[in-house]
């Protein structure tokens, strides 16, 4: 009893059906064929030149699609190179900003008492410790009874200005 074989297709475009055996052809011996006609020396010119116009243009292709990337590699790499130095540049910032905040807490008024007092030995002024000096009401200042005279060194063009306004 034979097998019947269905195969179903489901999609749009139905497969062919294959059938179960396959024939064998025969190869014609190369003996036998007639030899191919050769080409024509201009045809194989020609033939050839397009081939190294191919070979050019995929040369060509390839070439640029490496400078394309390698371009695209050195603006990605500036690009990261860039953006390090900006975290870099934040974290240094930031840490400027602690460091201010550590200043002005530092110069607090108390601070600087308690330093002044634990480190110095210094302490608050008290009553006795003032010291009042009278000082007489008479003026020790006296005015300046020569007057100083600053001469500037005048240009050629200006003494004789000078001169000619002085005979006029």
């Amino acid at each position: 009893m034979a097998m019947q074989r269905y195969d179903y297709q489901y999609e749009t475009s139905p497969k062919k059906i294959e059938p179960e055996y396959r024939q064998e052809r025969r190869r014609k011996s190369s003996k036998s064929a007639a030899p191919k006609n050769k080409p024509t020396s201009k045809d194989a010119i020609i033939r050839k030149r397009d081939q190294i116009k191919l070979v050019a243009t995929l040369i060509a292709v390839f070439a640029s699609i490496f400078a394309i990337s390698y371009r695209n590699s050195q603006i990605d790499e500036a690009f990261s190179k860039n953006e390090e130095m900006k975290q870099t540049y934040m974290a240094i910032e930031k840490e400027n900003d602690q460091m201010k905040v550590d200043i002005e807490n530092s110069l607090n008024l108390n601070n600087v008492e308690q330093e002044a007092k634990e480190l110095l030995g210094m302490q608050k002024l008290s009553n006795k410790q003032t010291v009042y000096v009278n000082l007489p009401k008479k003026d020790y200042i006296q005015p300046a009874t020569e007057s100083v005279v600053i001469e500037k060194e005048e240009s050629i063009v200006d003494t004789i200005l000078n001169k000619i306004k002085d005979v006029l």
